[in-house]
């Protein structure tokens, strides 16, 4: 499963008024427009600006001299989360074995799921109309026996490509693809393999094992050849817990002010504390990475008195971290970020205390709002938050009547 032109997709989806035209998703919310055009680089790009050359890792500067139209807005990875995991919830309906690449792409085991939901061209279907009449997002999707042929099959008739390989069908349907097309063979592969004159997976195929590890190495080698040959035998991995979540954001213009700082090292933090809630985590220890505009990098950890959760508790060991590493100079790039994961055991009860109940109250409503409609201040205090009261009162009353009835 691979969601098309996924973070434009989500900005057009948040903002009617950019629907049919070229975005291109990247750079930051902060600084003037010509930093962030100079400095910045395309995260992702509408079909509509796509058809003009665009594409992602491009600078900034040159997609706009493609595409002078395009509209340029901010990476908000925060609401692409949040689109992934309504996404993945639909996915996980039909099968618990789900492998995520990233935010808009995974790979999904569907055997044990025919009994109940029909073959697997028909649950790829499925999941793909629900996808677009839920979420409104667009998927394309590549059904077949490995993990190789489905990432190729879901990437070439894009969007709302749906190609279906059948068994014993792999290694034709690989034979005429241009070598780029197999995932893990890189341009200096690609290079040593043109050397022999071959250009195509059919070509690759054919070739003894032994003359392409002699090219490009003897591990990398069996591994691509096999591959061309539609040989994929690695299975479909759910991903256990994570070492470690961060967040970080390169400005579009450097920044000295020390309350703006803090007010985004209070931003990645929430993001960071929010993604621990939601996958039910606690981390012991708070890194803080600082970069200046010179490109000079620190790192800095900390680790805490107990495992935490709290947007409050990670952001003020970031605060205090950042405070014993600033020289003063303007930052070009700020990250937080927790390790040392564990399972909350403390879960529920975390939940029930006064800043507990306010974080999971917060979740919920930039759930409901947007990621961007509700965020503690900068401050240390509970009353510096900006919130919908209303809305949070109803949230925390629903949570406790909830606890009375577990």
């Amino acid at each position: 499963m691979d969601l098309d032109a996924f973070y434009a997709s989500v900005e057009q989806l948040r903002r009617p008024e950019l629907r049919g035209l070229p975005v291109i998703v990247g750079g930051a919310d902060a600084g003037d427009h010509r930093a962030q055009i100079r400095r910045g680089v395309v995260s992702a790009a509408s079909y509509e600006a796509r058809v003009h050359g665009v594409h992602s890792a491009m600078p900034l500067a040159t997609a706009l001299r493609l595409c002078p139209q395009a509209i340029v807005v901010p990476v908000d990875f925060s609401a692409y989360r949040a689109a992934s995991s309504s996404v993945f919830a639909i996915a996980r309906d039909y099968t618990p074995v789900l492998e995520p690449l990233s935010l808009d792409e995974a790979f999904l085991e569907v055997t044990d799921s025919v009994a109940r939901f029909g073959q697997p061209a028909a649950i790829a279907a499925e999941i793909r109309d629900r996808v677009l009449e839920e979420c409104h997002l667009h998927a394309s999707f590549g059904v077949a026996t490995c993990k190789t042929i489905a990432k190729i099959a879901s990437e070439i008739r894009k969007p709302r490509g749906f190609v279906v390989v059948q068994p014993g069908d792999e290694a034709a349907f690989l034979a005429p693809l241009q070598l780029r097309a197999l995932p893990g063979l890189g341009p200096a592969s690609e290079n040593a393999l043109a050397g022999l004159g071959i250009h195509t997976l059919g070509e690759l195929a054919a070739l003894p094992v032994e003359t392409v590890q002699r090219r490009v190495g003897s591990a990398q080698g069996r591994s691509i050849w096999e591959r061309a040959q539609g040989i994929d035998t690695s299975p479909v991995t759910i991903p256990g817990r994570p070492r470690s979540v961060s967040r970080e954001e390169t400005f579009s213009s450097d920044i000295a002010a020390r309350q703006q700082l803090a007010s985004r090292i209070a931003e990645l933090s929430a993001d960071v504390a929010a993604r621990l809630r939601d996958g039910g985590w606690t981390a012991r220890t708070v890194t803080l990475k600082l970069r200046y505009s010179d490109f000079e990098t620190l790192t800095r950890q900390q680790s805490l008195a107990s495992p935490t959760q709290s947007d409050i508790e990670v952001r003020d060991a970031a605060n205090a971290l950042f405070d014993r590493a600033w020289s003063g100079a303007p930052v070009r790039l700020l990250g937080v970020g927790v390790n040392s994961l564990d399972e909350s055991t403390q879960l529920d009860l975390f939940a029930k205390t006064k800043v507990g109940k306010i974080d999971h109250a917060l979740d919920a409503l930039r759930s409901r709002f947007g990621p961007k409609a509700i965020r503690r201040g900068a401050g240390a205090g509970l009353r510096d938050l900006d919130w919908r009261g209303d809305d949070l009162r109803a949230i925390s009353k629903r949570d406790d009547e909830t606890d009375v009835h577990r």
